[in-house]
């Protein structure tokens, strides 16, 4: 990690305070594979952890919001970590019967108690799983090659009970490794080109995701009240889509739901009702009578079927709530 060309010690920099995090494209897997290494997907929420002096002093979601105290048994991710300090990118993933598990990881993400999320990581606990080492003792790594900072990553030897560094795979094809993801019902494979740097906020063809099921984001725009058994809950969500017109209707979503999630929805949706719909484009009539539109400042995830011509999604459900997503970035994926 010399300066490039001169012989001379890179200048040593502060720790940031925050590291945008890097975003993968839908671009589809690269045709080049020797020039690419391939990771799992783990079906969590991003986060980044930032290291001094063996202290995890702040762990921050994908859009910068600070998450320390909501995941209290990553805390001695900094001792373990056996460096001065560290910026480490990564996924927070929950387990159920050894596989990842978004909607296991619903009950963590909106605590911001730290007694409750005490209580709730000896119940359900949770895992960092380290992809990525923007910084290192000093030293800002963002520029130097993607297969570079792996090494160095690797070469901390993370592995603990709530902390792992996954590995990225070499010498075989995206497809080979996603057909290993389906058998272990994992979400997908990112690939990333080995001399790649870390483009801080951007979505890069340099990192593809490839999932092995049909996963969208959508912003909830509207609610059509339940009705029956769900009278004063959520009988559905309106969803929506960033377009460069604005926010195009996708459809809606009215299964998928526990008990749990209901409520909580709900009462995430409550103080958000506006007079209008917040859709740049046109909500079919049905799906539009009665419905309580809401704000467009809640992200979902939902398991669909297909898109329809009209550009809506067959046969939704939902998935869980994504706090750690910016509604003006959920855009339809390719």
């Amino acid at each position: 990690m010399n300066g490039r060309g001169t012989g001379t010690r890179p200048q040593r920099v502060p720790l940031p305070m925050w590291v945008r995090p890097m975003l993968a494209s839908g671009d589809g897997f690269p045709q080049d594979a020797a020039a690419w290494a391939y990771e799992l997907k783990w079906d969590g929420v991003r986060a980044s952890a930032y290291i001094q002096d063996g202290r995890l002093l702040r762990l921050l979601s994908r859009t910068g919001r600070d998450i320390t105290v909501t995941y209290p048994e990553l805390r001695g991710l900094g001792p373990a970590a056996h460096a001065g300090q560290l910026v480490l990118d990564g996924e927070i993933a929950a387990f159920e019967q050894g596989r990842p598990s978004f909607e296991a990881l619903q009950d963590r993400i909106h605590v911001s108690s730290a007694a409750q999320a005490d209580r709730l990581a000896a119940r359900h606990p949770v895992a960092f799983m380290a992809f990525d080492l923007l910084h290192l003792d000093g030293l800002p790594t963002l520029e130097i090659p993607y297969q570079v900072r792996r090494e160095l990553l690797d070469g901390l030897a993370l592995s603990g009970r709530w902390w792992q560094t996954p590995p990225a795979f070499t010498g075989l094809t995206g497809a080979e490794l996603l057909e290993v993801a389906s058998q272990q019902s994992l979400e997908g494979v990112v690939a990333k080109r080995l001399d790649s740097p870390y483009q801080p906020g951007a979505r890069s063809p340099d990192w593809r995701k490839v999932k092995r099921q049909l996963h969208q984001e959508a912003v909830v725009g509207g609610v059509n009240p339940g009705k029956g058994a769900r009278a004063g809950l959520v009988g559905s969500l309106l969803m929506g889509v960033q377009t460069p017109a604005g926010l195009a209707y996708a459809g809606r979503v009215g299964t998928g739901f526990s008990d749990s999630s209901l409520r909580h929805i709900g009462q995430r949706l409550a103080p958000l009702r506006r007079s209008a719909s917040p859709f740049a484009t046109e909500v079919p009539a049905e799906h539009a009578r009665g419905a309580i539109w809401i704000e467009p400042e809640v992200v979902i995830e939902v398991e669909f079927a297909g898109w329809t011509r009209e550009g809506r999604m067959r046969a939704a459900s939902y998935r869980g709530l994504r706090t750690d997503k910016d509604p003006a970035d959920v855009f339809r994926e390719p």
